[in-house]
């Protein structure tokens, strides 16, 4: 199947692969093969993971859509990035940070966001 990652500052991934696995807001985790049904579904900042074959590329999905449609996956994501870009010292930096203002104030909705932005770039790097 075609599949088709972009964000606004670039199309990340495109090409062919025979799976593609995602977690979508209120259903869980999905994975979409070879003439999957058609779906549509909003992200979650999850890692995202494309394979081909026995590779398998990663990439840090933070928020957007999927969409599925005659053996098509088309991911739209407000921020992407390839694991192998990942920064892991700014990403651990980031997670400390919000974990110590997590401390201080656990309803503080701005550092649980940025926990969990952290904790998908690091699992996305396999750290």
């Amino acid at each position: 199947m075609e599949v088709q990652l972009v964000s606004p500052e670039q199309v990340l991934y495109e090409g062919e692969a025979n799976m593609v696995v995602v977690r979508t807001l209120g259903s869980g985790d999905i994975a979409f093969q070879d003439n999957h049904a058609p779906f549509l579904g909003a992200l979650a900042d999850w890692p995202l993971r494309v394979k081909t074959g026995t590779e398998q590329e990663a990439f840090a999905v933070h928020g957007g859509f999927v969409e599925v449609s005659g053996n098509r996956v088309v991911i739209l994501s407000d921020i992407a990035e390839l694991a192998s870009q990942i920064d892991v010292p700014r990403a651990e930096a980031a997670m400390a940070r919000a974990e110590e203002a997590l401390r201080a104030n656990p309803d503080d909705e701005e550092a649980a966001a940025a926990k969990q932005r952290a904790q998908t770039r690091l699992d996305a790097a396999g750290v």
